[in-house]
């Protein structure tokens, strides 16, 4: 393996690439969508490929099918040049050099394991239509082994193609950020050393902008570029824990989480980020990552290795029925009957994204058990709502503060850490409130007269 920053290809004086490249996108929900917007930013011509023709009819709009801050804009711009296209016909991708593989690996239903099928879809999809010379670039995220499997399907397609795998390290909320301006790139290659090198020259090629401004490139093998994202979503899952952990310490022994993690996060081997307790992460990452990283080392026989992952989930979910089990301490032993407001659904701020979601699995348990609940969130009602048809949703703080009982703040919008306690106290039937990611100012909701309670705060 080896470390570089390489030097960028001769480029005219505007940044874009002297000789745009065709490049195709199959796949284009969440990884799909962003990432051929972002290439066609570059000045490459893109090409999105989806079976999904509602997905696609709404791509052409320049309607993204989800929300992703900068998105909308991004797609509308370069549908404009017509260096972006979207399409349901994977013959399309004839006409394109690059092919990114940007599909879902979704947990198996009953399992821990990462499901391949659709991954195999698009690689299968696309083999009739690769050329000599033509390169395949794994961006998805997939269990270590997939891309020496898939190499040589791509190797009986078209001798004359080569496969590499290009891990993706996208945060919901910054996605278009983190496309344009990497913090680093990693190329996964194949053991020929002349196939190697061709493709380190298409991909800076295609990545000519990041090249440009020095960004870090890894140039490795295939495991070893499988394994980075599973790695580094598995180390920031066990920080999450390890804060969320100490959040559980301190309740008991009436320590305050927040100033312990901040005086850890001074240590420089250490660090701050990361170290904000509360209901723990979700989304379509993390959760299925470490799980399936578990997973394929148990299949690889050294499943020992990753056993402290399984106390990484555990704790995590634990998060949330310690959540329940607050409110119902806060509002005197029992939920039943009682009104209570959760702001968020989502399971981040910046996005819709509510795959397993600790506010809406907090929000289930606690109508379940009896509570009348009331939940809004800025972006995530619609996905909410097809979801959790069950739950009540409504579109505004105040709708769902009013006649309170108990406020559960469980997604950190911008909005909601902005709120007036004294304007909000005047909607609820009684001024309390749960913290749930220890992210609002609990001196000055304290001082509006408030009862303010944080998982792992005094």
């Amino acid at each position: 393996m080896t470390t570089s920053s390489l030097d960028a290809p001769d480029q005219p004086a505007s940044g874009a690439p002297r000789q745009p490249l065709t490049i195709s996108v199959t796949g284009c929900g969440y990884l799909g969508a962003v990432h051929a917007a972002s290439m066609a930013a570059l000045g490459h011509r893109v090409i999105g490929i989806d079976v999904d023709a509602g997905k696609i009819d709404s791509l052409r709009r320049g309607e993204p099918p989800f929300f992703e801050p900068g998105l909308a804009e991004l797609l509308a711009d370069n549908a404009a040049t017509g260096r972006l296209t979207f399409t349901t016909d994977a013959s399309a991708a004839t006409e394109a050099s690059v092919h990114f593989i940007c599909v879902g690996t979704p947990q198996k239903r009953g399992e821990n394991a990462a499901d391949l099928r659709f991954v195999d879809a698009a690689v299968a999809g696309l083999l009739p239509y690769l050329k000599a010379g033509d390169l395949v670039v794994g961006k998805s995220t997939v269990p270590v082994g997939t891309a020496q499997r898939l190499a040589a399907l791509v190797a009986e397609a078209e001798p004359r193609a080569t496969l590499v795998w290009n891990p993706e390290f996208l945060r919901e909320g910054k996605a278009v950020q983190d496309t344009l301006q990497p913090d680093r790139l990693v190329y996964g290659m194949p053991g020929d050393a002349a196939a190697a090198r061709a493709a380190e020259g298409v991909l800076n090629a295609v990545y000519h902008q990041a090249i440009k401004a020095e960004t870090p490139v890894v140039v490795t093998d295939y495991a070893t570029a499988e394994l980075v994202k599973v790695a580094a979503n598995s180390f920031l899952a066990t920080k999450i824990s390890f804060i969320n952990a100490m959040a559980e310490l301190c309740e008991a022994a009436g320590a305050d989480v927040t100033q312990l993690a901040d005086a850890i996060g001074y240590d420089k081997r250490i660090g701050r980020q990361f170290l904000n307790a509360g209901l723990g992460f979700g989304g379509g990452c993390l959760p299925k990552d470490i799980r399936a990283f578990m997973a394929r080392a148990g299949e690889l026989g050294v499943d020992q290795a990753l056993t402290f992952l399984k106390e990484v989930d555990a704790i995590n979910m634990r998060r949330r029925v310690r959540m329940v089990d607050l409110a119902r301490e806060e509002l005197g032993g029992s939920i039943v009957g009682r009104r209570i407001a959760i702001l968020g659904a989502a399971f981040k701020p910046d996005s819709d994204d509510i795959r397993d979601s600790p506010a809406l699995n907090v929000a289930a348990q606690m109508s379940l058990q009896g509570a009348q609940v009331l939940v809004t969130d800025p972006r995530a009602i619609g996905n909410a709502t097809e979801k959790w048809p069950d739950l009540k949703f409504v579109e505004t703080v105040e709708e769902a503060a009013y006649g309170a009982e108990l406020v559960l703040l469980l997604t950190e919008w911008a909005e909601y850490l902005a709120l007036d306690p004294v304007a909000l106290k005047q909607t609820v039937a009684s001024a309390r409130i749960i913290d749930g990611r220890n992210a609002l100012d609990a001196k000055a909701w304290r001082a509006a007269g408030w009862t303010y309670r944080a998982l792992g705060r005094r």
